[in-house]
């Protein structure tokens, strides 16, 4: 992973945000640019997501959502247009959880390439 350096990790599912935010953070300890993602998805908030935004805010971590309401917990609104083309900047990105069905083995991301 040497000429990686900015890092996309996409949650689209308030059940995989803890361990999102614990992979970021544990990039961002690793000397990546990490970037949180929550799409269509809101922040149901509680001790240990807390303090994992709070830590994620302290490591430089930058935190988007499409969520207009995820902006009262440390994400940055942005629309999906353009969380499209910032997922383009990235060296690698890593989505969590099946937003969409998909054969056994492959991974349902056609929603993303299509934005």
């Amino acid at each position: 992973m040497e000429n990686i350096k900015h890092v996309g990790v996409i949650v689209h599912r308030q059940e995989d945000l803890w361990q999102g935010t614990r992979t970021a953070l544990g990039l961002a300890v690793g000397n990546y640019y990490a970037y949180l993602f929550l799409l269509d998805a809101q922040v149901h908030e509680n001790e240990e997501l807390q303090g994992n935004l709070e830590w994620l805010q302290d490591m430089e971590c930058l935190c988007y959502s499409n969520v207009k309401q995820n902006e009262e917990h440390m994400f940055s609104y942005m629309p999906m247009e353009k969380i499209a083309k910032k997922l383009k900047e990235m060296d690698l990105v890593i989505p969590f959880g099946n937003r969409i069905e998909a054969p056994p083995g492959r991974m349902p991301i056609k929603w993303l390439i299509a934005a």
